[in-house]
C-alpha cells in the first residue's frame, strides 16, 4: 500500500471533481462590458472556486459542461479537465 502523507488535508487534494456549476453575468460601468463568472462546486462542496471568463470563454464552456459526463478540476494549475477516456479506446 502507498504511504500517504499526513495529515490529509483539503489543500493536499490537487485535483477534484466538478459536481455543479454556476455563470453569473455582472454589469460594469455604463457603456462597459459586463464581467461573466463560473463558480465550480467541486467535490460535492468540499472546495469552491470562481472563474472569471470573457463571453466567448463562457459559451465554450457551458457547451463543454452541459456534454461531458465527467470534469475535474486542478486546483493548484486552475485547469478544467473534461471526460475520462481509456488508453486505447
Amino acid at each position: 500500500m502507498a504511504k500517504v502523507e499526513q495529515p490529509l488535508t483539503d489543500d493536499s487534494i490537487k485535483v477534484r471533481q466538478l459536481s455543479h456549476y454556476q455563470f453569473s453575468w455582472v454589469a460594469g460601468d455604463p457603456a462597459a462590458p459586463g464581467t461573466f463568472t463560473l463558480q465550480l462546486v467541486l467535490d460535492e462542496g468540499a472546495w469552491e472556486e470562481v472563474l472569471t471568463v470573457d463571453a466567448a470563454d463562457a459559451d465554450v464552456l457551458q457547451d463543454l459542461l452541459s456534454n461531458t459526463g465527467t470534469v475535474h478540476y486542478d486546483v493548484a494549475r486552475r485547469t478544467l479537465m473534461f471526460g475520462v477516456t481509456r488508453v486505447g479506446g
